[in-house]
């Protein structure tokens, strides 16, 4: 209680301000939540699988009330949910045992620059025609991909599974809304994963602070996602996509030559 009764709550409110943009931008366009958390508390010195484990705490909350709120707008797809879901579980079980226990920077760089690539084609794609939505075939083999890049590098399951989707046809609405729903099961399953690996010292000030703002912005995404029109959702897409993709490969480079 001694500890409670001396705490600065006004410590959290920059983490909540984050949280709650972060998730606002997640939920609308299925991504870029667990990028800005997980860089922001990067910055502050947090290690990388410790901040990684933070993010994926905050995300099982945020993205159990960015479900319910996507499903209630009719926003989810639950063929693809079943799809992309069961595989996401598996590869983010590998990516979070992967990251507990060795650097899994290495490849980064490169998933950057892929991801950037899509981005900038989502734009293109976006501002020469109408998007054409027709059922993606490749699904199994992304979720599986995502799940694993998501908790190896700290972030990374609606950047890669959402662009990818799109770039196959997939529509904007139901691809973002069933892509939030399937990563609260992800998010769990590689929050247990790393506890177990960790224990709870992915608990922070920055954690909570994250969490607040997070549940409290979920629901107003999912509003988002289904009012703005498929075209503008893909333009959006694209632009947080490459504009997150590129800062991620700035400050990986710049790491790289620091070290």
């Amino acid at each position: 209680m001694d500890a409670l009764s001396n705490f600065d709550f006004s410590a959290l409110l920059p983490f909540i301000a984050v949280g709650f943009a972060a998730q606002v931008v997640d939920g609308a366009l299925g991504m870029a939540f667990g990028v800005i958390s997980n860089t922001m508390l990067l910055w502050i010195g947090v290690p990388p699988a410790a901040a990684s484990a933070g993010v994926h705490t905050v995300e099982t909350f945020t993205t159990a009330v960015s479900g319910i709120s996507h499903a209630l707008h009719r926003n989810v797809n639950w063929t693809l949910f079943l799809r992309l879901m069961i595989p996401g579980v598996i590869g983010g079980v590998c990516g979070a045992y992967l990251l507990s226990n060795i650097d899994a920077a290495v490849a980064k760089p490169f998933i950057l620059a892929y991801l950037a690539a899509i981005g900038v084609y989502l734009l293109w794609r976006s501002l020469r025609y109408p998007p054409t939505i027709r059922e993606p075939k490749i699904v199994e083999p992304l979720g599986l991909i995502g799940g694993f890049l998501d908790a190896a590098g700290g972030g990374g399951w609606g950047p890669v599974v959402t662009s990818n989707l799109l770039v196959q046809g997939a529509s904007p609405r139901t691809t973002i809304g069933t892509v939030n729903t399937a990563e609260f099961f992800l998010t769990l399953t590689i929050s247990i994963t790393f506890i177990t690996q960790l224990g709870w010292a992915a608990f922070t000030i920055a954690t909570v602070g994250l969490l607040i703002g997070g549940t409290i912005a979920a629901p107003v995404g999912a509003i988002l996602a289904k009012r703005i029109a498929p075209k503008r959702l893909m333009f959006l897409v694209g632009i947080i996509l490459t504009i997150t993709s590129l800062f991620g490969l700035w400050n990986a480079v710049m790491r790289h030559h620091a070290g």
